[in-house]
């Protein structure tokens, strides 16, 4: 069976660590390695969260030696933006995309930070809370609920209104706005209504790009490839995300386990070959606690040469 139909599983079954894994994929033929997307791979740091609280220096360099080249921020691992900035130099590693707080934070200071950063991007994971029905989370994430109550309608309004005015503010800081979403946004609302579209339908397409997290996206019932078509040129930046199956349970997207690229049931061939019709920009991996099965460290490298192995 060749590689890129190979599934994670089985091709990890036939490398017995990971040292195996990185000589096999580094030996394969350039058009097998290519990124899939022409793009250089990106990292979401929130992905190696703690390393980068203990370490983020060294986990930089760790990541830039793995292969990738773009990272898109989640706090700067206790240091200022500027100092940070200078890990990413001295790592080889270019930042286009910044998370930052959009609730708490102050704006000017988040797009001073954004840069310093040298971002094209700032990114919102959660503007506004919602006022819809609490989700079902594992335990461990219960502190997450309220911050992930469902979006109704009207809260996407509002929340499209709060997007229109930030992108403004951005657009005159020579920064990008842009909106990420979880899976609170894909609620039904009665009759198949949902507020991610309301977000996508009110917000100015000058002013609010949007970062699609695929994974979450998927598990809320939601599909990138609908989206990237009915919605064309609206997202410049994708997360590449995977969840262990649900088989045919119904299980809450709240409780849905995290795994690597390749692991799940995310298939990334018809979101790829949709994104690339319609400007994709920059592609970020992320991966979801708990990593139970390897190091986060370890994960980004299996999910880095997974990209490299689908064509």
């Amino acid at each position: 069976m060749p590689l890129t139909t190979l599934s994670r599983r089985t091709f990890l079954s036939r490398s017995t660590d990971l040292g195996i894994l990185t000589l096999l994929t580094t030996s394969l033929p350039r058009a097998v390695l290519a990124n899939p997307l022409g793009i250089p791979v990106g990292i979401q740091l929130y992905s190696v969260n703690q390393a980068m609280h203990s370490d983020a220096a060294g986990t930089l360099k760790k990541l830039q030696q793995i292969g990738y080249r773009n990272v898109e921020t989640a706090g700067f691992g206790g240091l200022s933006a500027a100092d940070f900035r200078k890990l990413l130099d001295d790592s080889g590693l270019v930042c286009p995309s910044a998370h930052l707080d959009f609730i708490s934070g102050n704006i000017e200071a988040n797009f001073a930070d954004a840069h310093a950063l040298g971002a094209n991007y700032v990114v919102s994971s959660v503007l506004r809370r919602g006022t819809g029905d609490l989700p079902t989370l594992d335990p461990a994430f219960s502190k997450y609920a309220e911050t992930l109550r469902a979006m109704t309608l009207e809260d996407a309004k509002q929340t499209a209104e709060l997007a229109n005015r930030i992108g403004e503010k951005a657009k005159q800081a020579g920064l990008q706005f842009g909106y990420h979403n979880h899976f609170m946004e894909f609620v039904d609302q009665g009759h198949g209504q949902v507020a991610y579209d309301v977000l996508l339908k009110e917000t100015d397409p000058g002013l609010v790009a949007f970062e699609i997290d695929c994974g979450w996206m998927r598990v809320a019932g939601g599909d990138p490839v609908h989206y990237f078509k009915k919605y064309p040129h609206r997202f410049p930046m994708i997360h590449v995300k995977d969840f262990l199956s649900a088989g045919t349970k119904n299980v809450a997207p709240g409780l849905r386990v995290g795994t690597e690229l390749g692991n799940g049931f995310v298939d990334y061939r018809p979101i790829f070959a949709a994104a690339k019709s319609e400007g994709l920009k920059y592609y970020f991996v992320e991966q979801e606690a708990p990593f139970t099965r390897m190091s986060p460290i370890d994960a980004a490298q299996v999910n880095y040469d997974y990209l490299h192995a689908i064509q």
